[in-house]
Parts: C-alpha cells; sequence; structure tokens
C-alpha cells in the first residue's frame, strides 16, 4: 500500500473519531478531543497530500518531418525496393529511414570521437627518489642503485630476501623498506 493511501486512511480515522467523541464524550473533554483530533486528521491529510507521488507532464513535442526522396517513387513499399535495386548509385545516396509510429523522436546517438594525447600533452610521472623512503638513506640508496634498483616503483616489486642477501643486511628491514615503498605506490 502506498505511503499516501495509508495516510488519508488516517486522516479518515481521526476524523472519524472527531465525530464520535463530539457525540460520545463528556462535556469537559470533548472540547479537548474534537480540537486534537481535527489537527491530527488535517495534518495527515496533509502529509498524504505532500508524499503522494508526482506525475511528470510531457510536454507536446513536434513531430520530425523527413525530407521528401529523391526518387520518383513514392508508392508502396515493394515499388521503393524495385527502385532501389534498379538505380543502386541513386539509392545509396538517399538512405529511406523506418518510420516511427509515435510522434515523439528517438533521439540521435553520435559516435564519440576519440581523443588520443599528442606526445606534448603526456605527461611523465616522475619516478620517486629511494631516500624519500623512510629508513633509506643516501648511503643504501646508492648501494640499492649499485644492485639495480634506483626508483620507489622498482624497490616495490623486489623481494626482500634478495636484497637482504646482496646488501648483507636483515630482510626484516628491507620488509619495512618495501611496506614503505609500497605506501609511495599508492
Amino acid at each position: 500500500m502506498r505511503l499516501d493511501y495509508a495516510l488519508y486512511v488516517l486522516a479518515v480515522i481521526f476524523f472519524f473519531i472527531t465525530i464520535v467523541s463530539a457525540l460520545m464524550v463528556m462535556e469537559t473533554e470533548r472540547d479537548l478531543w474534537v480540537v486534537s483530533t481535527v489537527i491530527l486528521g488535517l495534518f495527515s491529510l496533509g502529509l498524504g497530500y505532500y508524499v503522494r507521488p508526482k506525475t511528470k507532464t510531457v510536454a507536446a513535442q513536434p513531430a520530425v518531418t523527413m525530407p521528401p526522396p529523391q526518387h520518383p517513387v513514392t508508392g508502396d513499399v515493394h515499388e521503393r525496393e524495385a527502385y532501389r535495386a534498379e538505380n543502386p548509385e541513386i539509392a545509396a545516396q538517399t538512405p529511406i529511414l523506418p518510420q516511427s509510429s509515435t510522434s515523439i523522436p528517438a533521439p540521435v546517438i553520435a559516435p564519440m570521437p576519440v581523443l588520443t594525447p599528442t606526445p606534448s600533452e603526456t605527461v611523465a610521472v616522475p619516478k620517486l627518489e629511494l631516500t624519500e623512503v623512510k629508513g633509506i638513506g643516501e648511503k643504501r640508496a646508492e648501494q640499492l642503485k649499485a644492485i639495480g634498483i634506483s626508483n620507489v616503483d622498482e624497490l616495490a616489486k623486489a623481494s626482500a630476501e634478495d636484497i637482504a642477501k646482496k646488501l648483507k643486511i636483515s630482510p626484516k628491514i628491507v620488509d619495512k623498506w618495501i611496506a614503505g615503498s609500497k605506501e609511495f605506490a599508492k
């Protein structure tokens, strides 16, 4: 059940309680019951009207007219097909588009052009230096470059055991370097 219908039903119930309380409740409490149920009924009615589904109106759009065909045959479909078969050069110039039964025009979808960047537009991402990783100083950076690791991306892809063996240091330290370089690679 839609919410607006439920609120309308609630408003009717409140108005019914208003009528019953006006007839049955004692004099001193009647005014309070009548006023409160009328207010609750009006509130429910207004809230139901507020949450009702909105309808969209569609403005009448003019029909799209096609230019007249450039061939002399304008009769039925069989005559047009025969004309196209006899005159392929004219038929290729003037394609006959299917006619729509609706007055609403179909959207025209054009192909999206593909833009390729020119070499001057491409921006090279600078490679981060090894010294930017925590724990690597100038001396260690030179040692890493000597074994073939020249930037942070290469360090992130390297094996900790291999680097530790080549530099003769603990693999735990190299693991920290690699973890730090992966943070930069993100």
